[in-house]
């Protein structure tokens, strides 16, 4: 790797797998499908001042804002509102490691949708990953005070990976048409907040704000950074180095993520955890890699 390829991979994994501890800087006072909403919002108005800084037109048929808005709604939308939730029962570190089997959720979808082939490797990775998170999320069921908070925490995550899995189906179909990364994400994030404004309406969720420096700092740290340079830089390595490749960063994640929450959740861990943890790894290795 050259250097602009490295830093590109690095930030990536860096900026992702610390959203996941940020956003418990986002729980609290404000319900968190307003905090979404404001994320979404945030980061839809940059993408669009960056369009037009950028000159990418905005253009797009009918058909496209469909697919705009199935991302928009199930990425960007329901995906982080289910997080958010998750995140109040579950440390960040383990959520982020349930969420990378979004990779196994890829190819599965990929199959039915994008009639994409699943090699024999994708099966054995995932049946190894599964087993994994179970080891490894075993210990917060063994608890008998949080356990149905456990399982709240992990039916919530679970349903965001498939959301976001079939939001990623649609930004594929998006992507192979030739439209910008840009343009994708300002219509996507627009449509995701849109979405989620209709629903706390609906059930009079009030629209509140926390005007504390941790949750404002936070807000725009995961606006910026999460949903936008993120995306963006992560994009910008499939294009030097090629999907595949790129794909390895999900590998890395869930090593900082919980890394992060064992520093400053106290996540504690066990012979269990730490073997689940490192089948779960195993397991997604197994699913991205290409057989020789």
């Amino acid at each position: 790797m050259n250097y602009q390829t490295t830093l590109l991979y690095l930030s990536t994994v860096a900026i992702w797998g610390s959203t996941w501890l940020v956003i418990t800087f986002q729980l609290g006072t404000v319900d968190p499908i307003i905090s979404v909403i404001y994320r979404m919002a945030l980061a839809s108005v940059l993408l669009f001042c960056i369009c037009r800084f950028l000159g990418v037109t905005l253009r797009a048929t009918r058909l496209d804002h469909v697919f705009f808005m199935i991302q928009g709604v199930l990425s960007f939308g329901v995906n982080f509102w289910f997080i958010y939730m998750s995140e109040m029962f579950l440390t960040s570190g383990i959520i982020a490691v349930i969420f990378s089997l979004i990779v196994f959720f890829n190819l599965i979808n990929g199959r039915i949708f994008l009639n994409r082939p699943i090699e024999r490797n994708t099966a054995l990775g995932g049946l190894v990953g599964l087993c994994g998170l179970y080891l490894l999320f075993s210990p917060e069921l063994s608890n008998a005070n949080s356990g149905e908070n456990a399982l709240k925490g992990f039916g919530l995550a679970l349903t965001a990976v498939f959301s976001a899995s079939l939001g990623n189906m649609a930004a594929t179909r998006s992507g192979m048409l030739g439209h910008s990364v840009w343009r994708i994400n300002a219509w996507s994030t627009l449509y995701g907040a849109g979405a989620l404004s209709i629903i706390a309406l609906l059930t009079g969720t009030p629209f509140t704000f926390d005007y504390s420096v941790e949750y404002t700092m936070s807000l725009i740290y995961l606006s910026i950074f999460g949903t936008i340079l993120a995306f963006g830089a992560y994009l910008k390595l499939m294009v030097i180095i090629g999907p595949e490749k790129a794909s390895y960063g999900a590998l890395m994640i869930p090593f900082v993520a919980i890394g992060l929450s064992t520093i400053f959740e106290d996540y504690q861990w066990t012979t269990m955890a730490a073997c689940g943890f490192l089948l779960a790894v195993v397991g997604n290795y197994l699913v991205m890699r290409r057989p020789r």
